[in-house]
């Protein structure tokens, strides 16, 4: 799942991360096993951070761990706390004088957005906990 690698970054930590939740996980060591740079994990993570699902400490002993259990935690939460979107957003700025491309606009900003909500629905009914193998599907 490489398509938004924010989102694949941050899904595939807290899924680490519910597996031992006490554990303190640092940028760097984040990074290495993403194959990524510390300075881009802090700021995805920072995010998360933000939105309550992370917490993190610094110093020699700090890093990342979760700030709530992971069955708490739904893909949702991840997803909405990095405010991206996989669906095509409108940018809002349409205008044309041709009334069809404006339905046409009009109708497929719709769908986007029908489309949108889904996706975060179906995000929401799995929690990180079931994608680290820990708990069981709530359906």
């Amino acid at each position: 799942m490489k398509r938004n690698s924010r989102l694949s970054l941050a899904l595939h930590t807290l899924s680490h991360m519910a597996g031992d939740p006490e554990r303190m996980r640092t940028s760097a060591d984040i990074a290495e096993h993403a194959g990524t740079n510390p300075v881009v994990v802090r700021r995805v993570l920072g995010r998360l951070r933000e939105k309550g699902l992370l917490i993190s400490e610094k110093g020699h002993a700090g890093g990342w761990k979760l700030a709530k259990p992971a069955q708490d935690i739904t893909l949702a939460d991840i997803y909405l706390a990095l405010d991206e979107s996989l669906v095509a957003e409108s940018d809002g700025a349409h205008t044309s004088s041709c009334s069809v491309e404006n339905a046409l606009y009009s109708r497929v900003t719709d769908v986007m957005a029908e489309i949108e909500q889904s996706l975060i629905e179906r995000l929401s009914e799995t929690s990180i906990a079931e994608v680290a193998g820990q708990a069981k599907p709530a359906h």
